[in-house]
């Protein structure tokens, strides 16, 4: 008796599904990466990250800012940074714009430190690398339209996205598929493969501004697989 022909969309849990599972497995691998580089400096994967999203802020940054960017508690936040200060690589000032307000800072030996934390992922960006041009395009545009829509439904904290700034001016440029949008602060085209997902110069458009941004953005897919003749392949 013959078998009857296996209809996979059948016996398939959804899409959707195995991208979530594919993206938990990188988050597992990078958490496990990040215990294994904190080990020698005596990190915590949390405090590896405040490192690092201090090594941006030469100003410092106050503490409530700190847990919120790193979407952890005022408590959680307050350990690892007091245990950074104690280790010699955080230091405690004063806020510029408010003198009354904490802000902490690297010492040089934390900024040094910050420098080797940075390179952690390193291993994800070589995975990545086994990607072809388009592909690469392909996935960052759909991280950032992801990264996105967890920002929207409150899931992470917002995020200095281009799609977000009240200086995007996306797919302005039809003619050019591979820099369709513009950067109004710096007046420069640009496309998908250079969108920023955290730019220091970013202001937060109005709910309705980002609502009639993404409409432009999202809505109009275009062909930036192939890089400009001089540039990297």
């Amino acid at each position: 008796m013959e078998r009857p022909p296996v209809d996979f969309d059948t016996i398939s849990e959804p899409l959707e599904v195995h991208v979530s599972t594919g993206l938990a497995k990188i988050g597992a691998a990078l958490k496990a990466r990040a215990w294994k580089g904190a080990g020698p400096a005596r990190l915590t994967p949390t405090q590896g990250q405040a490192l690092t999203l201090l090594r941006g802020e030469p100003q410092g940054l106050r503490l409530s800012t700190l847990a919120r960017s790193l979407a952890i508690t005022p408590a959680t936040a307050s350990d690892a940074v007091a245990s950074l200060t104690a280790k010699g690589f955080v230091v405690r000032g004063v806020e510029a714009a408010n003198r009354r307000a904490a802000a902490f800072a690297l010492t040089p030996e934390g900024a040094a430190l910050a420098d080797e934390v940075a390179t952690w992922p390193d291993f994800l960006a070589r995975a990545t690398g086994t990607l072809d041009a388009s592909e690469q395009t392909v996935l960052y545009r759909a991280l950032v339209k992801m990264i996105r829509a967890l920002q929207e439904a409150g899931d992470i904290p917002v995020q200095r996205m281009c799609v977000s700034c009240r200086y995007f001016r996306p797919n302005v440029r039809p003619d050019d598929p591979q820099r369709p949008h513009v950067c109004a602060f710096v007046g420069a085209p640009f496309g998908d493969r250079h969108l920023r997902l955290d730019c220091r110069e970013q202001e937060q458009a109005s709910a309705a501004e980002r609502d009639a941004l993404w409409r432009n953005f999202a809505g109009s897919q275009v062909d930036q697989s192939h890089p400009t003749q001089g540039e990297p392949k």
